[in-house]
């Protein structure tokens, strides 16, 4: 085996992250998602470069979690809760929770068809299928303006913390008997959690003002990456004190009045806040890159053999916009475009596929499935945003062309046989002095 090499090491993490922000600028200016170009880069390493695929997986699991919590936290920075967003706020929550819920279902039925397990298995690799990746989405809307922007901000968000609290709160549920169990279980988790977030994100914001020193940033990072951890152990849903924590820190007029206000230093505050804003977008950025680049490398050609694979990813996407396209018509008919196409797959399926329990793994479930849609979803995705940029053009086109045509209209257009006319002079009236002059 050859011995590794520190620098090359160095030296192949730089090119990557250079390629990376090459990858963003391409996607900018094609549509193209970047996520796409990193999974065919870490595959394309994976040719040349000898790897184990089981030692990949805790990677994975690493780079997954921390990014999660990284990209949850840039998405809330980004979101400003005003009053007259409150329908879109409680439309996309609405809108994810239901689409969540029945893709799981019609996704459980489609794997229960071709594999022999239980309801209940069906469902636990349901849900990974069935979550929306805000790791994708947040980037790739980034030339989007005004509400559609913002729903699908909101909507990815949402998708990403109910998947993962629905996902935790079924494998808990396993050990308990009836659904009053249950559902007690789940108030008091949700109760206990949003209490300790509200808590935590009071006392880390007006705490982290007054400290000191010119190495600070990494500290209220640190700290909510060690309550998020501490939180999982106990079961709690974790992720509502990152969004929480993002939330009151960008909204400080919401969250910060009353006896509060008084704890808001304002040039403490706005310089943390802009610098937050500027360390969790350039780590969110780092830690996506390097797992999609990871998550290219563990890709094996294991299976694409096999026409199942291929038709079982092809109904979960059938079912996933059929019920998209139901959901968008019924309850948000205006981003239905290009609403109804961005809906990929990615960092979150891969993180909770790796993390299903033994006792309820699928042996002949192929994680070429996952790559399917995920690829085939960020294609559509990809359709999607060509579309509308298409669409947006041509109606500018269109206004413009509108805005000429009355002047046009307003302006006299003399015909061509007008033109051609010759010209008749008056006749000189009697007595003019000029016409006397020439006769005599």
């Amino acid at each position: 085996m050859q011995e590794f090499n520190v620098y090359w090491a160095v030296i192949g993490a730089s090119i990557i992250i250079i390629l990376s922000y090459g990858y963003n600028a391409l996607a900018r200016k094609t549509n193209v998602p970047s996520v796409l170009m990193l999974i065919v880069t870490g595959f394309i390493l994976s040719l040349f470069i000898p790897l184990d695929q089981e030692a990949l997986k805790p990677v994975l699991e690493t780079l997954g979690t921390v990014g999660l919590i990284m990209i949850v936290l840039e998405a809330a920075l980004d979101l400003h809760l005003e009053a007259d967003k409150g329908k879109l706020i409680g439309q996309s929550l609405v809108i994810s929770l239901v689409l969540l819920v029945f893709t799981t279902f019609g996704i459980a039925m489609i794997i229960r068809f071709f594999f022999d397990v239980t309801p209940f298995g069906a469902l636990v690799y349901a849900i990974p299928l069935s979550i929306m990746s805000s790791a994708i989405i947040i980037p790739s809307v980034s030339n989007l303006q005004g509400k559609q922007k913002e729903f699908l901000v909101f909507e990815s968000a949402f998708s990403d913390i109910l998947g993962i609290m629905f996902f935790y709160f079924l494998l808990d549920s396993a050990t308990m008997e009836g659904a009053g169990a249950v559902t007690l279980h789940i108030a008091k988790n949700i109760g206990l959690t949003l209490v300790v977030a509200a808590v935590f994100s009071y006392v880390v914001i007006i705490l982290i003002q007054k400290v000191t020193g010119e190495v600070k940033l990494f500290l209220p990072i640190a700290v909510l990456v060690l309550v998020y951890a501490t939180g999982k152990l106990f079961h709690l849903s974790s992720l509502i004190f990152v969004l929480a924590f993002g939330l009151m820190l960008n909204n400080k007029d919401i969250f910060f009045k009353g006896i509060f206000k008084k704890y808001v230093l304002p040039g403490p505050y706005n310089n943390l806040l802009k610098e937050i804003k500027l360390i969790t977008f350039e780590s969110s950025f780092l830690i996506r890159t390097f797992f999609f680049i990871v998550f290219g490398m563990s890709i094996t050609l294991d299976g694409f053999n096999q026409v199942s694979i291929f038709l079982i990813a092809i109904l979960a996407l059938i079912i996933m916009y059929l019920l998209r396209f139901v959901a968008l018509r019924t309850m948000a008919k205006s981003q239905l475009n290009p609403g109804l196409y961005i809906a990929p797959r990615g960092l979150i399926t891969i993180l909770l596929f790796y993390s299903i329990p033994t006792q309820y793994q699928i042996a002949d479930f192929s994680p070429a499935i996952l790559l399917l849609v995920i690829i085939c979803s960020s294609l559509i995705m990809m359709y999607g945003l060509i579309k509308n940029k298409r669409d947006l053009a041509q109606e500018e086109d269109l206004a413009i062309s509108t805005e000429e045509q009355p002047a046009l209209e307003g302006h006299q257009v003399t015909p061509l046989d007008e033109i051609a006319k010759p010209i008749s002079h008056p006749e000189r009236p009697e007595g003019n002095p000029s016409t006397e002059s020439l006769n005599d």
